[in-house]
């Protein structure tokens, strides 16, 4: 009786770990641009589940010691709109490294750039921000930029495929 209980006791443990586990991986993923999005690891494993969910996929680029991508993450994390869509209806992906894509730079490789992906793999070059010198840059001022582009690119699954 007593060997039960003790392994009842070590498998409730290593089961408590593992999701406390999970739950850090999650958060990490995140990198602080919302804990409650399911954060996708990698680029190709963001175009295997855009496809299977028919979902836009949405890529943010920035680095960590960026103080304008910093500045829009505050926005991204505080705007309710943007955290919903985002969970509900996109594949979301967030990079501090680039990927291999040359499409996923239209206009030239800087930080903050969000580009948006559908399903036919086909980057959305059409769907960007307000700064014509970076067209896929958004900043705080322009947050609502972002949320129209945002119901832009899930509208057009509709309209499109």
């Amino acid at each position: 009786m007593m060997l039960r209980w003790l392994l009842f006791a070590v498998f409730f443990v290593f089961c408590a770990g593992a999701g406390e586990q999970k739950a850090k991986q999650t958060k990490n993923m995140s990198r602080g641009w919302g804990n409650s999005i399911s954060w996708v690891k990698s680029y190709e494993e963001a175009l295997s589940k855009m496809v299977k969910s028919n979902k836009p996929l949405m890529v943010i680029h920035h680095r960590e010691e960026c103080p304008y991508c910093q500045d829009l993450k505050k926005v991204f994390v505080a705007e309710k709109s943007i955290q919903t869509m985002a969970k509900e209806d996109f594949i979301m992906l967030n990079l501090v490294e680039e990927t291999s894509d040359p499409n996923m730079a239209p206009d030239g490789y800087y930080v903050p750039r969000i580009i948006f992906v559908d399903p036919s793999k086909t980057v959305r070059a059409d769907i960007s921000g307000i700064h014509p010198e970076n067209l896929y840059t958004y900043s705080p001022a322009d947050i609502q930029s972002l949320v129209n582009n945002m119901k832009k690119a899930k509208s057009l699954i509709h309209t499109e495929l």
